[in-house]
């Protein structure tokens, strides 16, 4: 197992795509969120610079975090999904320096808000807290713990409302 900490990343190119397939195929139980990282790619709702690799020392991709256009109500966010390890390096931090690379370009491009459904042990070690504490919600019904949202500085605080996701999360 690779015991790396410190994680080389960037922004994907053309040439990462079919690493990260590979990336997000052996993450997960299905094909589900690999299908949907393409179909996120030609949609409106992917940002350019978003969607980061955590790379080996020999530039080999490991991890991927991806973040798209979402809504909180009417005000624009971003969605943080999926983010997926190669099976040998979870646990590494190569999935943890995805996501804070995300997250710091995100804010570099002046965005200010993301949300993400996922583990709840896991995200807050990013500044994730509970969305329902903050008035927002799904039209579907997930754990409560489960979904969760981060404001990228204090001086826009998270705005109430339903997420509405791109079109390619069915939701």
């Amino acid at each position: 197992m690779t015991t790396r900490i410190d994680w080389i990343t960037r922004a994907e190119t053309s040439a990462d795509i079919p690493a990260i397939r590979d990336i997000v195929l052996a993450a997960f139980d299905t094909p589900l969120e690999a299908d949907l990282v393409d179909a996120l790619r030609t949609d409106p709702s992917w940002i350019e610079g978003l969607s980061i690799v955590a790379t080996d020392p020999g530039g080999r991709p490991v991890g991927h975090a991806l973040l798209t256009r979402c809504h909180i109500g009417d005000v624009p966010a971003l969605c943080l999904a999926p983010v997926a390890v190669l099976p040998e390096c979870q646990k590494t931090g190569a999935g943890s320096a995805a996501v804070r690379a995300a997250l710091k370009a995100a804010k570099g491009m002046g965005e200010h808000f993301v949300t993400v459904l996922g583990h709840p042990a896991y995200y807050p070690r990013f500044g994730f807290t509970r969305a329902s504490a903050h008035g927002i919600g799904l039209t579907i019904d997930v754990p409560d713990e489960a979904m969760m949202a981060l404001a990228l500085d204090a001086d826009h605080p998270l705005p109430a409302g339903t997420v509405r996701y791109a079109a390619p999360f069915g939701i």
